[in-house]
C-alpha cells in the first residue's frame, strides 16, 4: 500500500444556481467521459456536466449545465426537486447511471439547538422516496459533448431513459435477505443501507454499500438489468441462476464501507471510508477480477490489495467520488472540502492521483 502521490489537481468551477444550493460543497459523485465531467452532489435531484478547457491536458471543468432527472424519468416522489442524494454515476456504451443513496436520515442537532428540541431531532429519522432510485439515461453527442436525452436510436433500435422501479425496487427486494433486511429502518450514517457507489462492466451493474458493514465485511451488490419490452422506460432484472434478482459479494475492508466504485478492466477500483459520521481512514482498494465473477464471492487475500491510502481532514475533506483519469491515475472529488480547496474566483480543487504500479 501506498499513500497518496498528487499527479495534481483541477479546478471545478460551477454556475451560481450550484453554488446557491451548495453542491459545489456536496460532491458525492464523479465520473470523467472524454470532453466532460459528470458531477453529483447529495442534495439536489440534479446532474451537473462540466466542460473541459483542454481534452488533452485539463486545467479545469466549467461551463456548467443542469439536468433534472425528473426531466428524464418519472421520479418515485411527488416533487421532482426533492434531494434524490445521488451517490454514484458510471458511464458506458451510449448510458450514463445514477444510483440514488436509498438510505434514511437521522436529524441531526445544530447548534442552536439544546435540551428536549435536541434530542427530539435525534429520534427523526425520515426517508424521502427520491434516494430510491437507479437511472438508465441515453447520452446523444450534440455539438461535440455528451448529453443526455430522453431516447436515441442505435443500429435501428430505440432506447429511452429508463429507471428501476416496480417489483424490483431495490428496498423492497432486501426485505427478506437474510444480512441486510435488519438494517432497512436505520438510517445510513447509523450503519443502515446506504448505497455509495456504482459501477457497470458489460451487463452487470456492481452498487457498493456504505453500510450496512457486519463484523468488518462491506457488501457489493451485483445486478442485470434489463429493459422491460412493454415499458421501455423501466428496467427489470434478470434472475441468476440462485433464483434471486442480485448477487451479494463481501469484502474485507479492514471495517470500512464502500464509497465510490470505478472500473479498471474486469477489476474494480473501490473508494473506502467509515460507516459512520468519522473523518477516516479513506482508501483506494483493488478488487481483481470483479467482472468475471460467477458466483457470489468471498473477496479477501488476494483477490484484494489495498492501492492507496487517501488524506482527509479534520470535519472536512472527505473523499466521496473516484473516476478513472487515464494514465494510471485517478480524480478524486470531496464532500465538505477544506477551506484550501475553495479559491477567491469560486472554484473547487479536485486531485489527480497516481495509482501503485501494477505487480
Amino acid at each position: 500500500m501506498l499513500t497518496m502521490t498528487l499527479d495534481h489537481t483541477v479546478r471545478l468551477r460551477f454556475g451560481d444556481t450550484s453554488r446557491a444550493a451548495a453542491t459545489h460543497t456536496n460532491l458525492s459523485a464523479v465520473r470523467l467521459d472524454g470532453p466532460v465531467l459528470w458531477i453529483a452532489g447529495d442534495e439536489t435531484a440534479t446532474l451537473e456536466r462540466l466542460v473541459a478547457d483542454n481534452p488533452d491536458a485539463p486545467a479545469e471543468f466549467a461551463d456548467e449545465t443542469t439536468y433534472r432527472l425528473g426531466d428524464f424519468i418519472t421520479l418515485p416522489g411527488t416533487d421532482i426537486e426533492e434531494e434524490a442524494d445521488v451517490e454514484g454515476l458510471a458511464r458506458t456504451g451510449h448510458f450514463l447511471w445514477a444510483i440514488g443513496s436509498h438510505s434514511l436520515r437521522r436529524k441531526q442537532i445544530k447548534d442552536r439547538h439544546d435540551g428536549q428540541k435536541a434530542l427530539r431531532r435525534l429520534a427523526r429519522v425520515e426517508g424521502q422516496e427520491n434516494r430510491q432510485i437507479l437511472v438508465r439515461l441515453p447520452i446523444a453527442d450534440i455539438e461535440g459533448l455528451p448529453t443526455p436525452v430522453r431516447e436515441i436510436e442505435v443500429a435501428g433500435e430505440k432506447h429511452y431513459a429508463a429507471a428501476l422501479g416496480g417489483r424490483d425496487d431495490l428496498r423492497s427486494l432486501l426485505r427478506r435477505d437474510e444480512h441486510l433486511a435488519p438494517f432497512l429502518p436505520i438510517p445510513g450514517k447509523d450503519n443502515g443501507l446506504d448505497i455509495e457507489g456504482i459501477a457497470v462492466v458489460g451487463d452487470r451493474v456492481y452498487l457498493g454499500l456504505r453500510g450496512p458493514v457486519l463484523r468488518g465485511w462491506a457488501f457489493v451488490l451485483e445486478l442485470r438489468p434489463y429493459v422491460d419490452p412493454d415499458e421501455p422506460d423501466r428496467l427489470r432484472l434478470h434472475e441468476f441462476d440462485d433464483g434471486f434478482t442480485y448477487r451479494k459479494h463481501v469484502l474485507k475492508l479492514d471495517g470500512l464501507g464502500v464509497r465510490d466504485l470505478c472500473p479498471d478492466g474486469d477489476d474494480l477500483l473501490i473508494l473506502a471510508g467509515p460507516t459512520m459520521d468519522l473523518d477516516g481512514p479513506v482508501r483506494v482498494y483493488r478488487w481483481h477480477g470483479a467482472g468475471r465473477t460467477q458466483q457470489p464471492t468471498i473477496v479477501r487475500g488476494d483477490l484484494i490489495t489495498r492501492e492507496l491510502e487517501l488524506t482527509y481532514g479534520e470535519g472536512d475533506d472527505h473523499a466521496e467520488g473516484l473516476s478513472y483519469y487515464g494514465d494510471g491515475r485517478l480524480l478524486v472529488v470531496y464532500d465538505s472540502p477544506a477551506a484550501v480547496r475553495l479559491t477567491e474566483d469560486d472554484a473547487v480543487i479536485a486531485d489527480v492521483v497516481r495509482l501503485p504500479p501494477r505487480s
